[in-house]
């Protein structure tokens, strides 16, 4: 019985990833509008978006969830605590590097995997400068942990099934994957992208989060410059054919 629970949990998860890739990129400002600047933490202001939250030194607008959510997304990172590869669950605030980059993703999830070299490249290049990046599988634990070692993921990775999806829903995000988040050394929230992240983005968005870490550069002209640039890198991306690159399934 509990084996015929997990088959079904399991095609209901990989039906629910079909369904995503089918609609295409997740938007945030609703039916019927302009996809420009939907994958940043700060698109301009229009309908749909969400303020953060009143008397935030931050400032600037985040883009409000889907109208089957209606949950705000958060100025801050908020802390929760899954389970670890070893096992003993670990919270989000106990990672201590000035810049996290924290990738919601699932073994099904087929632009979650494509994603994958790319964050252990940002570790590897990034990590002397302070930045950590954690992933957050919402999948099943003996599928996480197989995939892990097959792919060789050497980042640390919290695990989690239905707190895994609160855990999302903390950051004010249905079960839409993959996202992004990309946190400052006050742990507020600069960026977070949804679908999946490229190399030109992340480097952007890492440069600018130092910016703000040093202090060149306030929140609030991070997110504007942010959501700027990555309508004009989606625009040139859409003109160029995609390659079909998917790392290993199994």
């Amino acid at each position: 019985m509990t084996g015929d629970l997990r088959r079904n949990g399991a095609l209901a998860l990989a039906a629910l990833a079909a369904l995503l890739a089918g609609l295409g990129v997740y938007r945030f400002l609703g039916p019927g509008r302009s996809t420009a600047g939907t994958e940043s933490a700060s698109p301009p202001p229009a309908t749909g978006t969400q303020r953060g939250p009143a008397g935030s030194s931050g400032g600037g607008d985040l883009p409000a969830p889907p109208d089957a959510a209606r949950r705000p997304i958060p100025e801050a990172l908020p802390d929760f605590a899954l389970a670890t590869v070893e096992g003993p669950p670990r919270a989000l605030a106990s990672f201590k590097q000035p810049s996290l980059v924290v990738n919601f993703w699932a073994t099904w999830c087929a632009p979650c995997r494509r994603e994958i070299p790319l964050l252990k490249t940002i570790r590897k290049e990034r990590g002397a400068s302070g930045v950590e990046v954690v992933g957050i599988a919402v999948d099943f634990r003996d599928d996480v942990l197989k995939y892990a070692r097959v792919i060789g993921i050497d980042y640390p990775l919290l695990i989690g099934e239905q707190d895994g999806l609160a855990a999302a829903q903390a950051f004010g995000m249905d079960m839409v994957l993959p996202f992004t988040v990309f946190s400052d050394a006050k742990r507020r929230i600069v960026a977070l992208k949804v679908g999946e992240l490229h190399a030109d983005e992340a480097a952007f968005i890492l440069d600018i989060v130092a910016e703000v870490n040093a202090g060149r550069l306030e929140l609030a002209s991070a997110r504007t410059a942010i959501a700027a640039k990555l309508r004009i890198l989606a625009a040139q991306r859409a003109e160029t054919p995609p390659t079909d690159v998917t790392a290993p399934t199994t």
